[in-house]
């Protein structure tokens, strides 16, 4: 069965050391990992951004005062799936650091993770959400040449 389409807009904010984050997400590998995240074709803007702009975004619709790693603001979801991704930068880099992972392995993750909540998916309504989630993000991940991300 072939994947969803995908209408990709990939946005790099400025901010300091944006380049390297740059080099690490080239746009087909984007496309890619979300395309095998979707159920439906999609329209769907992925913004890089520094800690400043990741805390404010985060502060303002979440009304949580600072900055996460994935923020994902989802518009419709039939017939078409539409949604703006938002990483924050240096809390990815940190994070995949502190999991031993590589910046490309951490982002390809977390854009999974965004892509089905766009969708729907949610990890915070239950435990068993939760499972149901993390267990279809490493199938997807393994589908893609990733480890599981949630192993120890």
């Amino acid at each position: 069965m072939p994947l969803p389409d995908l209408t990709l807009s990939l946005q790099f904010a400025r901010f300091d050391g944006a380049a390297g984050h740059r080099a690490a997400l080239p746009r087909h590998k984007v496309a890619r990992w979300i395309r095998h995240a979707l159920a439906l074709d999609a329209e769907i803007t992925v913004r890089i951004v520094g800690a400043e702009e990741g805390q404010q975004l985060n502060r303002d619709y979440r009304h949580k005062d600072y900055a996460t790693n994935v923020l994902t603001f989802d518009y419709a979801q039939q017939p078409v799936v539409m949604a703006d991704l938002v990483l924050c930068a240096p809390v990815v880099a940190r994070e995949a650091e502190e999991q031993n992972k590589s910046l490309e392995e951490h982002y390809a993750h977390l854009l999974v993770h965004g892509a089905l909540h766009a969708q729907g998916w949610d990890h915070e309504t239950s435990a068993v959400d939760a499972d149901e989630m993390e267990a279809y993000e490493t199938a997807i991940l393994q589908e893609l040449g990733f480890a599981d991300p949630y192993a120890k």
